[in-house]
């Protein structure tokens, strides 16, 4: 390689990383956390799913139950997992240059459960738990959001799931906690036959976090694809996020290609970026 051809690759390589920077803080500045759910990548361990999420040119995770840790740590991404495995986890999220920003889609089936829950978010720094909890739990979980001060997102599996529709969610977060909202999994709304863009508007102050998808048609049958090649209309989707003022953790939610989605996830970010 010649020093003028090596030269010109580094001016590349450096305007690249100057590029992608700029966009990751524009992101920012707006209050968005661009990261991935590492369901994402859920045929491999979290500690490869991380190495997946950097290679992507993301900063943020949200981990999901269930999911083997990895790289020389015993069990998994349990909610229940003693203190110790806790620092392991976090010593691990942290090497890898990322910040674990949410967690779920999780269900406690009891109230010691759900204080667990809570207990874990607080010690991981998480701040959004995304969830479905069950009608007999709203009120636990709303004196659970003012005691750790750490947001209840409820998200959408599509129809007939019980909060596929926004009005579930208002009714649901009706007279309570501040901190109850939805997690909007705007994949899912499509599948459903709603309207992305309408469901944004009327959650409007009351969306905490978002699975973020774009889809190869409006039908229940639908799979993801790259961002902004699809049916979903990503740009008036990121117009309207800006409209109602959203702030929080946005997860690259990819279920398509399992086992080598890092090409379509990379560049569905470079889009997202593009479209800032």
């Amino acid at each position: 390689m010649t020093k003028k051809l090596a030269n010109s690759l580094f001016l590349i390589c450096f305007l690249l990383m100057g590029s992608m920077a700029m966009a990751q803080d524009k992101a920012e500045q707006l209050g968005w956390k661009l990261g991935a759910q590492a369901y994402t990548f859920n045929r491999f361990t979290l500690a490869e799913a991380l190495d997946k999420i950097d290679s992507c040119g993301l900063k943020y995770v949200e981990c999901y139950p269930g999911q083997k840790i990895g790289g020389g740590i015993e069990g998994t991404m349990d909610f229940k997992m003693d203190a110790a495995t806790r620092a392991k986890v976090l010593g691990l999220i942290k090497s890898k240059g990322l910040t674990l920003v949410a967690y779920g889609v999780v269900v406690p089936s009891s109230p010691a459960d759900w204080r667990k829950l809570f207990e874990f978010a607080k010690a991981m720094g998480i701040e959004v738990i995304n969830s479905e909890p069950k009608d007999s739990d709203l009120d636990l979980v709303s004196s659970l959001c003012d005691e750790f001060k750490i947001h209840l997102a409820m998200h959408d599996h599509p129809k007939p799931s019980h909060y596929w529709h926004p009005d579930s969610v208002l009714v649901a977060i009706k007279g309570r906690s501040q901190y109850m909202g939805s997690c909007a999994d705007i994949g899912h709304w499509v599948r459903s036959g709603l309207d992305p863009i309408e469901c944004l508007k009327k959650l409007k102050g009351h969306v905490f976090s978002m699975h973020f998808k774009d889809l190869n048609e409006k039908s229940r049958r639908a799979h993801d694809v790259i961002w902004n090649t699809g049916t979903s209309n990503i740009p008036a989707i990121m117009a309207t996020m800006k409209e109602i003022g959203f702030k929080g953790p946005i997860s690259a939610e990819y279920e398509y290609h399992w086992d080598n989605s890092v090409p379509e996830v990379k560049q569905s970010v470079a889009n997202f970026r593009s479209l800032l």
